[in-house]
């Protein structure tokens, strides 16, 4: 393995000198030697527990990661390399980190000094969450690793064992878990995991790890699942019924405390999660100004230099119509420009896209989107507080990491891709989330009897759906949809992608905003100008403030007239090769360290003989 796996268990001692100092200095001080920790006294209390645990917490995505999120439904000026086949055989290097669960495993090897079992117990399930964790996210870019339940020394032989199968990892996944939903406390917390939170990610992993075996059956994905590994519909129902108990007796439900126009900004929109009586959101990162814990959201989406991220088209065709009906069904939506296309569409599009009529919060003044700080022209909204925070490093409102609304799209797709889902079921976890903004609901029949053609479009949807399924086509393409817009920004679109195996829509050019050529557009229909467009040598007299020349600084899709295409010219570029790009490699060096006994994902060569 790296060197982080043959870490000398002095990391661990100096971890927690300093942990402890924060902690209590003089009272370690009273208790331990000066020059050193003993291993034998510490973890004896819960004060000790919970600082080294604490040192887990920071696995959980950060800022950017969701706010920035690259996928095909949210770009800025650099794309994750995944999606345009820019990876290299060394792209994996930064995955294959293994500190975190040494971490884990020496806590779970040493609590037993702690001799408050029911304490112990407590905290030993909050490590093997994240041990759960800590896995999903190897499984998600690997596919088999090695499982370790114990930590390393230097001499250990297991330093050099081969990878096992994904299967052995998520049935230990699954006791992990397991242990965590039976012993971890069942109070609400904002930022602290507690059993729901294990529910609600248990019904995750098991989500992905069903649907990715079901449609990458017969892929080299899975090539190394044993004989007897369990079929995709063990996880599927697992997931199902996790999601269930969660939507049962959790106490969790959808926050619609807000006007249908505000309650779910509202989610992402609160310095404090708790503000509002907020009951949809089981845990959140937290930040906060007075100790500088802070974010950049405000200040990405107010800059021309930090990323310019922007939805996609692609994502702003997805949104319904208001009363339900499909916006892509609609003659001539291809060439409709922005004022028309975002009107009376579902109230989710202009509760995360700047569109028509959007004051910044705090405030009552229209506030149209910014080309020039958003490649696409679909400026997002979620995470953007007052103008008090645009200055870079200056936002703090909490950014959420599991919440209920997750887990009745997990219910309702895992019983959908099972084939056991009824209207009763849609009633129960899809209706919620839209009554929220005054949707109608989803009706499976109707669904099933004209599946969407946009979504099933091999560049634009998901075709393999049709392939894998013969009953509920239309209805899973339904809940996708609902899935992609309800959770925007919120660390899932690549993913999904890749447990649905439709890695082929990266190859696919990323479009913005139409504009039908030359002109001046108002963007937010106000009255003022926005942008002007132009061609020649000279600014056109009479422009709006912002003007931009087609070619050089804008550049649009069929030349002079199209979307905002930032990409164009790398495009013709972008490869997607199903029998590799599904995975990441195994870095080199550890390949070389094991003498081979880590083999290489398929179709990836790292020029090694063995």
């Amino acid at each position: 393995m790296t060197n982080c796996m043959k870490t000398n268990i002095k990391y661990i001692g100096a971890l927690l000198s300093a942990s402890l100092l924060l902690a209590s200095c003089e009272k370690m001080l009273d208790r331990f030697p000066k020059d050193k920790l003993s291993p034998e006294t510490f973890l004896t209390t819960e004060t000790e527990m919970q600082t080294y645990t604490n040192s887990f917490y920071p696995m959980f995505p950060g800022a950017g990661d969701l706010y920035a999120e690259s996928s095909d439904a949210l770009i800025g000026t650099d794309l994750n390399q995944a999606l345009w086949g820019g990876r290299t055989i060394n792209s994996g290097d930064a995955g294959w980190t293994w500190t975190n669960l040494r971490k884990i495993n020496t806590f779970l090897e040493d609590s037993d000094h702690c001799k408050d079992e029911k304490l112990r117990a407590r905290y030993d399930a909050l490590a093997r969450f994240f041990r759960a964790y800590f896995y999903f996210e190897k499984v998600k870019m690997f596919g088999d690793v090695p499982w370790y339940d114990h930590t390393l020394g230097s001499e250990d032989e297991d330093l050099y064992k081969p990878r096992d199968s994904r299967e052995i990892v998520m049935q230990k996944m699954i006791e992990d878990i397991d242990y965590a939903i039976e012993n971890l406390p069942a109070e609400h917390s904002d930022y602290r995991v507690t059993k729901w939170t294990a529910l609600a990610f248990k019904s995750r992993f098991c989500l992905f790890e069903g649907t990715f075996r079901k449609y990458h059956a017969g892929d080299v994905t899975l090539e190394t699942l044993p004989a007897d590994a369990k079929d995709y519909r063990f996880y599927l129902e697992q997931a199902a019924a996790a999601a269930d108990e969660f939507m049962t007796t959790s106490g969790y439900s959808i926050y619609s405390a807000e006007s249908t126009a505000k309650s779910y900004i509202g989610l992402f929109t609160k310095y404090r999660i708790s503000e509002g009586t907020n009951k949809e959101i089981i845990l959140a990162r937290n930040y906060n100004i007075e100790y500088n814990v802070t974010h950049s959201a405000n200040a990405s989406y107010v800059s021309s230099t930090l990323g310019r991220t922007g939805f996609t088209r692609k994502v702003m065709a997805s949104y319904l119509m208001k009363d339900g009906s499909r916006f892509t069904d609609k003659a001539g939506w291809e060439t409709m420009q922005f004022v028309d296309e975002t009107r009376n569409r579902d109230p989710r599009m202009a509760q995360s896209i700047r569109t028509p009529g959007y004051c910044r919060l705090g405030t009552d003044v229209l506030f149209a989107p910014n080309i020039n700080n958003s490649v696409t022209g679909y400026a997002p909204i979620k995470y953007f507080m007052g103008p008090e925070d645009d200055t870079y490093n200056q936002s703090y409102c909490d950014l959420v990491l599991f919440r209920a609304a997750e887990i009745y799209l997990n219910y309702a797709e895992a019983k959908a891709e099972l084939g056991t889902i009824s209207q009763a079921d849609i009633d129960r976890s899809i209706k919620p989330l839209r009554e929220r903004v005054g949707m109608p609901n989803l009706d499976m029949a109707a669904a099933n009897a004209n599946p969407d053609p946009y979504l099933l479009d091999q560049y634009t949807g998901y075709p393999k759906v049709a392939g894998k399924n013969s009953s509920n086509v239309g209805l899973i393409l339904e809940i996708r949809r609902e899935r992609t817009l309800e959770l925007l920004q919120e660390g899932f679109r690549y993913y999904d992608i890749i447990r649905w195996a439709e890695g082929h829509t990266f190859e696919c050019p990323l479009l913005g905003m139409y504009f039908p050529g030359e002109g001046t557009y108002d963007l937010n229909a106000d009255g003022t100008p926005d942008v002007t467009l132009y061609s020649g040598d000279t600014v056109p007299a009479g422009s709006a403030a912002l003007a931009l020349k087609i070619g050089a600084d804008v550049t649009l899709s069929e030349g002079e007239s199209g979307c905002l295409e930032f990409h164009k010219a790398t495009r013709p570029g972008w490869t997607w090769n199903d029998g590799r790009d599904y995975y990441y490699p195994i870095p080199v060096e550890d390949r070389s360290l094991t003498q081979g006994n880590l083999t290489q994902n398929p179709g990836w060569n790292d020029g090694l003989k063995f």
